[in-house]
């Protein structure tokens, strides 16, 4: 990548460098990236899907490498190594898929979602088990789900806030479309149970993962990429149970998506000011800027599920299918765990936007502009009124979803 192109460097604490990195490239591995994560909604070939899903990795990279610090050069290899150890995965359950279409009564050997779904029943029962292990492995990777998202704190971390906002509130929605589309061959196939198990152990794990990292996290932006780690888990658990869950783990990627984005671009706009990530060395932001502080409350009762947000309907959806089915054991188990994340979160952000405002608080540093709070407010305002009103369209939209991934 070139270097600098000159002009005077402004040095952050702790190392952070907000320089003159080439706008240029930044620009072009943005649209790149976009243009990557829209190809892997609109393919319906499971060997594009794959190509797709990598490119989003390779433009994404030099994204996260933009401040060139020693961290973020840590971070990118960190990305770029352990997501391709999973879209290789991904890769072996491509050709295992090709194996379990393979067999006299398919159509050849496609792998086009629509021509498995229509000859679901005719595939190769225990390759097709093999390639949906694969894929959950493999994009799971890319997902977030623990154990395999070691590389999501570190990459959320030390990118810009809107490339964070775009990992965690766009990218991992497409690892789990490449999952899901697998799904629903299986479920073709009349293997769905199979993969709701898997569903419902990888949700949990990933859920209680996030819970006993985010208790004492000192970094409010990793603090925000364990939380997407528990957000996919929820996702991935809704799933797992079915029925009225599917809808509810479908209008959690919606809401979760719209809150984490704003939740890290309003931590952008903390960290531009305080000059720091360390959750000691921010307090009395409401003090300090208090449209921000607004903002990043608002995004951590929002992102925990109180009412009347959104992502409270979501979770109370998963959780009630899951009385509904009496699996109370696991109701209380996500209920557990959802209350242990909310008071690691509240003693994060509470400390941060409450307290004295120190000396060195916003010194120097320029007000937070209105275009700079216009993105977080109008997406906090857009989960705020998904949890009061759920448009028709909006609701018409999911419930198809839901239903074409076993759902109701």
């Amino acid at each position: 990548m070139a270097g600098d192109s000159g002009g005077k460097k402004q040095d952050f604490e702790e190392g952070l460098l907000f320089t003159n990195a080439p706008q240029a490239i930044f620009c072009a591995c943005l649209l790149a990236f976009l243009a990557t994560m829209t190809l892997v909604t609109l393919c319906q070939h499971f060997g594009l899907l794959w190509v797709a899903m990598e490119a989003t990795t390779l433009a994404s990279a030099p994204l996260i490498y933009y401040h060139r610090h020693r961290r973020s050069l840590e971070a990118t290899w960190k990305y770029l190594l352990i997501c391709s150890v999973g879209i290789a995965l991904a890769l072996l359950g491509n050709f295992f898929l090709v194996v379990a279409a393979s067999n006299p009564g398919t159509a050849g050997k496609s792998i086009v979602l629509s021509v498995l779904i229509e000859n679901g029943q005719a595939l190769d029962v225990p390759w097709l088990k093999a390639a949906f292990l694969f894929f959950l492995v493999g994009y799971g990777t890319k997902l977030g789900l623990a154990p395999l998202h070691t590389w999501l704190p570190d990459a959320h971390s030390e990118s810009p806030s809107v490339v964070s906002a775009l990992l965690s509130g766009a990218l991992l929605n497409c690892a789990f479309l490449g999952i899901l589309r697998s799904f629903q061959v299986c479920a073709a196939a009349g293997e769905a149970d199979f993969c709701r198990g898997l569903f419902v152990l990888f949700g949990l794990v990933s859920i209680g993962w996030a819970a006993v990292f985010m208790l004492g996290q000192a970094d409010f932006k990793r603090l925000l990429a364990y939380s997407s780690v528990e957000h996919v888990g929820i996702m991935a658990l809704g799933v797992g149970i079915g029925a009225d869950a599917v809808f509810g783990s479908m209008f959690h990627a919606v809401n979760h998506s719209l809150t984490k984005a704003m939740l890290f671009l309003a931590a952008g706009n903390i960290l531009a000011v305080y000059k720091t990530k360390s959750v000691g060395k921010v307090s009395g932001v409401l003090t300090v800027m208090p449209a921000t502080g607004m903002l990043w409350t608002a995004g951590f009762l929002a992102v925990t599920g109180i009412p009347p947000f959104g992502i409270f309907l979501s979770k109370l959806t998963i959780a009630k299918a899951m009385i509904d089915q009496g699996k109370t054991g696991l109701a209380a188990a996500f209920l557990a765990l959802l209350a242990l994340i909310f008071a690691a979160m509240s003693s994060v952000v509470l400390n941060m936007v409450h307290g004295r405002k120190s000396a060195e608080s916003g010194a120097g540093a320029k007000p937070v502009s209105l275009l700079e709070l216009l993105p977080p407010a109008a997406l906090g305002a857009a989960t705020l009124l998904l949890g009061l009103y759920i448009p028709p369209a909006v609701s018409r939209l999911l419930h198809g979803v839901a239903a074409a991934f076993g759902g109701r």
